[in-house]
């Protein structure tokens, strides 16, 4: 009489496959911010990550996809959906407050800054399309969800907008500043003196954004 085995063999998705997909993830977004992306070729990622070139190929395809996903992972995790939420019964103020205060950490965190001298280096190189993959994953993300949101909270008299897209351009450029492109060409004397900035700065945006767009009183 055959055995009966005690355990099923694992199918696709155990959790080995997960722990090289994330190994393989964490790889390529080291290298991709150390050397570019026109720098950064599948074998190294392969080695970085110790699992052979097959197996990533096998997990994401080609490069390209590859680097999506590293941007999309990373996204989600920083700014997950969750950020744009938009409460009713809470201040609109707190609501974008809280938001601004995520962008503008984000966007001047060293490693964001990173990415995005590495997007600049390739594109100097003619390899544009890692900056348009950059650019969907990213900010045409927190876009459209903060462009949502807006339309929520105009459309629950939180707000008065009649230009939601253009509105949340301007959100979005009042955090920013000058803030990331001054840490970008090393202007940052004093990381204590920047960082009270970037918290000022996100504070004194929501206060203009509101004067702007804050529905009159009668």
């Amino acid at each position: 009489m055959n055995s009966i085995p005690l355990t099923k063999p694992h199918g696709p998705g155990r959790p080995k496959d997960m722990e090289k997909r994330a190994a393989i993830l964490d790889a390529a977004k080291a290298l991709f911010i150390r050397n570019a992306f026109a720098g950064t070729s599948m074998d190294a990622i392969a080695a970085e990550a110790g699992v052979s070139k097959l197996t990533v190929y096998s997990h994401f395809g080609d490069k390209d996809n590859l680097f999506r996903e590293v941007i999309r992972a990373r996204i989600q995790d920083l700014l997950p959906e969750e950020t744009y939420q938009f409460d009713p019964g809470a201040d609109i103020g707190d609501i974008l407050h809280r938001i601004a205060q995520t962008h503008a950490h984000l966007d001047c965190n060293p490693e964001t800054v990173g990415t995005f001298r590495a997007i600049l280096s390739d594109c100097r190189q003619g390899n544009p399309r890692y900056g348009k993959l950059m650019w969907e994953e990213g900010p045409m993300r927190s876009k459209a969800l903060l462009e949502r949101l807006l339309q929520q909270a105009t459309d629950a008299g939180k707000l008065n907008i009649a230009d939601v897209p253009r509105a949340a351009i301007q959100f979005i450029s009042l955090i920013k500043g000058d803030m990331m492109m001054r840490h970008m060409f090393g202007c940052v004397d004093c990381a204590q003196a920047y960082a009270k900035e970037i918290e000022e700065n996100a504070r004194a945006s929501v206060t203009m954004f509101l004067r702007a767009y804050a529905p009159s009183q009668h």
